[in-house]
């Protein structure tokens, strides 16, 4: 068994709790700035997450293939990996649109959840790694089909997503380990971001507008509006944040991971290490910062220079957890970032089914007004206890937070860690 870095695992556990605390406020119109993304151009705390569990998805995939056995079995591994994760992230954006035989109310929440149980059993489930595979593909396929079939039901279905993404880049960056040296990765990744860095800066948009920036305008903007049509984020409809374009620099971010994540498994010593961690870090900080003068840091864009930065941060912070928990062993205070850490996409699936859960049951409020239960639990149980509506949002984040505490406790202690 391989001896684990514990500082990577508490690098996942603390972007996993920023990410449950900013995906879940307790009103959305109430919430401190740092805890939402930058209205445009910049970058907050929450414009961290993503970026960061990119960062951790390369290392980890340094991590779990140390000797690069290239097998049949090692590309299914990634192929079943890649298309459940896909698929969970499909599936969280097909629960809405779950309807059937006139149903409605209790019953058409039941049908939902109905769906929801076989696919955590379908792309959570353990069981035959082929038949992982098969059902992974076969999910992939159908709702393709049901997207771009001309299902009325579908037609506005969302396509992109966070866990799609996630499941695009690890597919890609395992490959791209397996296959090459650090070397080549180096070029591969520094050629994405200044091909990327070019393209969005000097192809002009096929629709007569020339390069730029602007929010809805740029050549990625134009390209999803071309290729995904109806099935973009429903809060923009003509592009989306996590877009066609857009994930080439974020293939970049996954090999910045994996980048650090061979530095961590090479046989030097660790106080080395930590200082090697600790210089590129600060480097990539910087270099991030210069290009930001003339390519901002955006993370709807996915900008080369936000990469750059976003994964000198990554490693800065990486270098001061290694220091800490993996050469002075300081190792007590961890439990709780390894907790949220070993279940990540638990958490992310269902605090997207949750939310949607709740806000579908009605309940009768005092005013004698139907509100969902999300609405009443914060309207009338927390909202009361505080004074300020902001403090009142962030309390509806951290008691939810709370929530997942105990439930992945529980899990922990169980030793259920649930893999795709």
């Amino acid at each position: 068994m391989k001896d684990r870095i514990l500082s990577v695992d508490v690098l996942r556990g603390m972007t996993v709790i920023l990410m449950t605390i900013v995906n879940n406020p307790g009103d959305w119109g109430n919430v401190y700035p740092p805890l939402l993304h930058a209205s445009w151009h910049g970058c907050t705390p929450t414009d961290l997450v993503f970026p960061f569990f990119l960062f951790v998805v390369g290392i980890s995939t340094a991590l779990a293939m140390p000797k690069k056995q290239i097998s049949s079995r090692t590309y299914q591994k990634i192929a079943t990996r890649t298309f459940r994760i896909i698929c969970l992230g499909l599936f969280l954006n097909f629960f809405s649109k779950l309807d059937a035989f006139g149903l409605d109310g209790i019953l058409l929440i039941i049908y939902r959840l109905a769906f929801t149980a076989l696919a955590v059993i379908a792309f959570l489930g353990d069981y035959d790694r082929k038949k992982q595979l098969y059902v992974a593909f076969g999910s992939f396929i159908l709702m393709m089909i049901l997207a771009f079939g001309g299902f009325e039901q579908f037609e506005n279905v969302r396509i992109p997503g966070v866990l799609q993404r996630i499941g695009i880049v690890y597919g890609i960056v395992s490959l791209i380990y397996l296959h090459t040296s650090t070397r080549i990765q180096i070029l591969i990744g520094s050629s994405i971001l200044l091909i990327y860095w070019a393209i969005i800066t000097l192809v002009p948009i096929p629709n007569g507008n020339p390069p730029n920036l602007e929010v809805g305008t740029s050549l990625a903007a134009w390209l999803d509006g071309k290729l995904l049509t109806t099935h973009n984020w429903v809060n923009t409809k003509t592009w989306d944040p996590e877009g066609i374009l857009s994930t080439l620099p974020a293939i970049g971010t996954g090999i910045a991971g994996l980048l650090i994540g061979q530095l961590l498994i090479h046989e030097i010593p660790q106080r080395k290490k930590s200082l090697q961690l600790l210089g590129i870090g600060v480097a990539a900080i910087i270099l991030g910062l210069l290009w930001n003068i003339v390519f901002p840091i955006n993370k709807a864009l996915w900008t080369s220079s936000y990469v750059i930065y976003t994964a000198g941060l990554a490693t800065l912070i990486l270098s001061i957890l290694y220091y800490i928990t993996d050469v002075r062993k300081y190792e007590s205070w961890t439990k709780p970032f390894i907790i949220f850490g070993v279940n990540p996409m638990v958490i992310f699936f269902f605090s997207g089914i949750i939310p949607r859960v709740l806000g579908m049951i009605k309940v009768q409020s005092p005013e004698e007004e139907l509100i969902s239960v999300q609405a009443y639990i914060y309207d009338y149980m927390i909202v009361p206890l505080f004074e300020n509506p902001t403090n009142a949002s962030l309390a509806g984040a951290l008691i939810y937070l709370v929530i997942w505490f105990v439930i992945l406790t529980l899990f922990y202690r169980k030793n259920l860690i649930f893999k795709v």
